[in-house]
């Protein structure tokens, strides 16, 4: 090889070798910050910036998400999620205050809203869960030991829902994170005697329920009856009291209705009665003269 060829392969080489350390150089120069992620830039062991850092109500589109530009070698990029992320509670035993025993299962979602406080404290939203998790346990048993079994299938389950998420929200700003959703996926009670006891209480408090209208509703029923009784002998009276004759005549109506069988009591046809045309009782049967 000649003296020119082997100079002119050297500048190859030198410049494959300078191509490739500029390549690394802007690849360590530049990062692409996407919109689900939050950025911590660190330089020298010290937070230096953060970009694309989570705001309320912001518009998709108009973060700070895109390119961003660091010094190479020196900057250091801790990426920290920007969605809403959750964490599973372990079952936990919970004793209500009519002594019911519960297994519950929940869960709890969250959002890192301060990246710097989150990387001091915790250093990674995996640590974030593992310190929140135990909290919610205890805050979830210190708020339904306050409260009966009866309560999680009422309207103020949501009351209690709201109190543990509040009270996991303290401890969550230690770590930068915002709670924004606290739920409660079952809350049953043990199978075997625990469970067949409380089905019976709750069976038997249904039934006293359901015994208790009823007699509410015969005792409706015959003030409501007897109101309309007194309500009719006090028209009748009225009417009676205006005109005796009519009331004789009523009353008559009422007793061949009976005697003769024709209200349906007794079979018609089946007594003979035999009386005088000038019995006073057939007296309506002769007209008025």
């Amino acid at each position: 090889m000649s003296l020119s060829d082997e100079f002119a392969s050297r500048n190859v080489i030198g410049w494959a070798i300078a191509a490739i350390a500029a390549v690394v150089v802007v690849s360590s120069s530049v990062a692409v910050v996407p919109e689900t992620k939050q950025v911590l830039v660190v330089r020298f062991g010290k937070p230096e910036k953060i970009y694309n850092a989570y705001k309320p109500n912001e518009d998709f589109g108009q973060t700070g998400a895109g390119v961003l530009f660091k010094i190479p070698f020196v900057d250091q990029i801790r990426w920290i999620d920007k969605r809403v992320l959750d964490f599973d509670m372990e079952r936990q035993s919970v004793l209500s205050t009519d002594q019911l025993r519960l297994e519950v299962d929940a869960f709890a979602r969250y959002r890192i809203v301060d990246p710097l406080q989150m990387a001091i404290t915790a250093g990674t939203e995996r640590r974030v869960s593992e310190a929140l998790r135990p909290i919610l346990g205890s805050s979830l048993r210190n708020e339904l030991g306050k409260r009966p079994f009866a309560a999680l299938l009422s309207p103020e389950r949501g009351q209690v829902m709201d109190n543990i998420q509040a009270r996991l929200n303290r401890v969550a700003r230690q770590y930068g994170a915002e709670i924004v959703d606290v739920r409660i996926k079952r809350a049953d009670l043990p199978d075997g005697t625990p469970l067949e006891s409380a089905f019976n209480r709750m069976r038997t408090a249904r039934e006293q329920e359901a015994r208790s209208i009823l007699a509410e509703g015969r005792k409706q029923a015959q003030i409501i009856t007897a109101e309309a009784d007194a309500q009719a002998a006090g028209t009748y009276a009225e009417s009676f009291n205006k005109d005796p004759d009519f009331y004789d005549f009523y009353r008559a109506m009422q007793s061949y209705r009976i005697t003769f069988g024709t209200d349906g009591t007794e079979a018609s046809g089946t007594s003979n009665l035999i009386l005088s045309p000038n019995n006073e009782y057939l007296r309506e049967f002769r007209g008025r003269r």
